[in-house]
């Protein structure tokens, strides 16, 4: 099969290598749509020393079930299905009490350090036991289901806070995360939810998505209006979604007295905090490490339309030039701007360069989830279905232009096409969780 490795740091290569062999409690999975995470961008030249060459990263994916092992009963060849990155025993007592993100044996797809080494879904094929498949609504897409790891992130954060209808919530940071719980918020009954930013074009999109407010965190005080709608209290709960000491105090400091922080963004191993402020005012901290059976709950909620995506899509590139594109996204360099529409019938895509970094310094902007293909450099670009599809914009390149250049809250997203059509997508999202 075709993968992108990570043969040595900073050097991807688009290659050949062995199909995975499938174990008897494992299925193997044609992977149609994959995100790049912004910890596969951080951890490619080393420095986080979870992406220890040699290995296949990729860990936000959805596919068709190719083969099942022998010991496999709850599912069939054929299924759609997504798949939980966070990869547990099911034995020990995390696992029992139904904590399997604190699993003492947890591992996640497409890592690589001292503890293990798990090749993920940048590949034509991947592995993953029973335990975390989690069928597709005919609703959901490949490129949609892509997201629900990311989403279950930011769901799993908003169900560990203490919270009541119509709470205010301040999210910090409306990156790819950040706007998912925004909408996850929003979900959930809160009232007044306030994004805070330093890119107006994430802020921008977060008031598209939900939210009532959106700041600039360096063009205001941001716990003083805060305050100016709570009639002086501040909120009920904050979320830092960057993991900054900047962004963590600008959360806590939104706060009311007896208030709850969740802090989910690890761009920093460690940050400073208020200390007087946290002891003094009583504010409880809530760590909030990836998911715990969260995925079904977010299928359902993409599937009734509760959880808009189709405003993180922004556009396609095919993986055989993976590697480019992480090299551009590890240089920060411009990202692009994209239109869509309908010409005969058909459905089409243009795509411009532009200026802007990624992720504006902090957690990145977004995803680009949606297939597509084609390659090309300079100019715009017009974009056509292909035939055969299986869905979403297909694309053949019709002119020259910087293949897959993100556009509003998103970055980069890659698709490999098969010979019939069909094939997988892959995306870059730029921000970093805790254990990834």
């Amino acid at each position: 099969m075709k993968a992108l490795v990570l043969e040595e740091y900073s050097r991807l290569v688009y290659k050949d290598v062995p199909d995975p062999k499938v174990a008897p409690d494992e299925v193997l999975i044609e992977v149609r749509a994959c995100g790049i995470c912004g910890s596969d961008v951080h951890g490619m030249d080393g420095s986080t020393g979870r992406r220890r060459p040699p290995v296949i990263m990729g860990h936000e994916a959805s596919g068709v079930i190719a083969e099942v092992g022998g010991d496999v009963l709850g599912f069939g060849a054929g299924e759609r299905v997504a798949f939980d990155s966070t990869v547990y025993c099911g034995r020990c007592y995390f696992c029992r009490r139904g904590q399997v993100n604190l699993c003492d044996s947890r591992s996640v797809l497409g890592v690589s350090c001292d503890e293990y080494r798990m090749d993920g879904a940048f590949a034509e094929y991947v592995v993953v036991p029973e335990r975390v498949v989690c069928r597709l609504p005919e609703e959901v897409s490949f490129e949609h289901a892509a997201m629900v790891e990311p989403l279950s992130v930011a769901v799993h954060s908003v169900e560990r806070m203490p919270r009541s209808l119509s709470d205010t919530a301040v999210v910090v940071g409306t990156g790819m995360i950040g706007l998912l719980m925004i909408q996850a918020l929003r979900a959930a009954g809160c009232g007044t939810i306030i994004g805070v930013d330093l890119e107006p074009s994430r802020l921008e999109l977060a008031g598209k998505v939900g939210a009532d407010v959106c700041l600039k965190a360096d063009e205001c005080d941001v716990a003083e209006v805060v305050g100016g709608h709570t009639e002086g209290r501040g909120a009920d709960v904050a979320f830092d979604a960057v993991g900054l000491a900047s962004t963590a105090e600008t959360a806590v400091r939104c706060l009311r007295k007896g208030g709850a922080v969740a802090l989910v963004g690890n761009l920093s191993p460690e940050a400073r905090l208020p200390l007087q402020v946290v002891v003094a005012r009583e504010i409880s901290l809530y760590g909030s490490c990836a998911s715990r059976g969260e995925f079904g709950i977010c299928l359902d909620m993409i599937a009734r339309g509760a959880i808009r995506l189709d405003e993180l899509i922004s556009a396609t590139a095919p993986l055989s030039e993976g590697a480019a594109w992480f090299e551009r996204l590890y240089q920060r360099e411009p990202r692009g701007a994209m239109e869509r529409g309908e010409r005969d019938g058909r459905r089409w895509v243009r795509l411009e360069w532009t200026g802007g970094d990624c992720d504006g310094g902090e957690q990145g902007a977004g995803s680009v989830y949606g297939p597509g293909a084609g390659a090309g450099r300079g100019g715009p670009r017009d974009h056509e279905p292909e035939s055969g599809a299986a869905g979403g914009i297909e694309a053949r390149d019709r002119g020259n232009g910087p293949a897959g250049a993100g556009a509003g809250a998103g970055c980069w997203r890659l698709r490999e096409h098969s010979a019939d059509g069909r094939g997988g997508a892959w995306g870059v999202r730029e921000d970093r969780r805790a254990g990834e």
